[in-house]
């Protein structure tokens, strides 16, 4: 034919060698393989967050979640210690309103470095719904449970010794060792009783006010302030319910915060490690099934107002 050459044929043939060399399957597995790993890689450096460890600016924040849990358990030990010796009609009440204006006012001191967690059950939440790294999440916890030392350590070098012995530095307790008529008994909640409250208070707290701050929609659409207001509420009012359903001497009310708990039992110790446990199993897994939760829900719905 015009135009064919034996050398035409030749070339002809080593391009197709070259080309079927470039596309064979083991080729495209191996890279296909190469960029799973990466991928995978990527997600596990995104989830575990290790450069949050050598981060200044993480744990620079955490320093205002130390600071912040410290004046926390501070204020709210003390006044549950006030509202117990003021024998007051109604001890439940005021303790909620005050833990409420507390609690909105520390989270507004704290939000603009931190985010505002100063709980391990919020942080832990932020975790398990992918707002912060796992390496976060730690330094933020550890933090928060430091803080929650110096706050009970604070509040025992200005109470006497006889505030200490009977009010436990308003510490988290299940029960308290109290006279009997045949002598000293363990009065106080049942520890299932105790593990119900904290995992059902735990989740109403998580999807009731702080699901607000997470979701940036809602965050916008109501203004931070307002959002931090509603978790104040919120925590209050569950305050208010788990010390006065139970009604029971001996126990403080769901602690809704493992790092509060921490600290009085660390210094002040004796019963306060009584199914202290509870205290952090509870709130766990209720952060839990509140991220079960947030994954059943899609990221936008219908009838969100943007």
């Amino acid at each position: 034919m015009a135009g064919y050459t034996e050398g035409d044929e030749e070339n002809l043939f080593r391009a197709n060698k070259t080309q079927r060399f470039a596309t064979t399957p083991t080729a495209e597995v191996v890279k296909n393989e190469k960029r799973m790993k990466k991928q995978k890689s990527t997600i596990l450096s995104e989830i575990l967050g290790l450069e949050d460890l050598v981060s200044l600016t993480v744990w620079r924040a955490s320093v205002a979640e130390l600071i912040g849990t410290a004046v926390l358990v501070f204020t709210l030990d003390t006044i549950v210690i006030s509202t117990i010796r003021i024998e007051t009609k109604i001890p439940n009440l005021i303790l909620s309103i005050l833990a409420a204006i507390i609690i909105t006012i520390l989270i507004l001191a704290t939000f603009p470095i931190s985010g505002g967690h100063i709980n391990p059950l919020v942080t832990f939440a932020a975790f398990l719904t992918g707002l912060v790294s796992l390496s976060k999440a730690i330094i933020y916890i550890l933090a928060q449970c430091v803080g929650g030392i110096f706050g009970a350590l604070a509040l025992k070098a200005v109470v006497n010794s006889e505030i200490q012995q009977t009010f436990s530095l308003g510490g988290c307790t299940l029960t308290v060792v109290a006279p009997g008529p045949d002598g000293q008994t363990v009065i106080g909640l049942e520890t299932s009783q105790a593990l119900w409250l904290e995992i059902i208070c735990g989740f109403v707290f998580l999807f009731a006010s702080v699901w607000m701050a997470f979701d940036q929609r809602q965050a916008k659409a109501l203004g931070r302030v307002n959002v931090f207001i509603i978790i104040g509420i919120v925590l209050g009012l569950l305050v208010y319910i788990s010390t006065t359903v139970t009604a029971t001497k001996g126990y403080a009310g769901a602690g809704l915060n493992p790092a509060r708990c921490l600290g009085p039992a660390i210094v002040r110790g004796g019963h306060l490690w009584d199914g202290h446990w509870v205290f952090w199993v509870g709130p766990g897994i209720a952060c839990v099934l509140f991220a079960l939760y947030t994954k059943l829900i899609p990221p936008q719905l219908s009838h969100t107002i943007e």
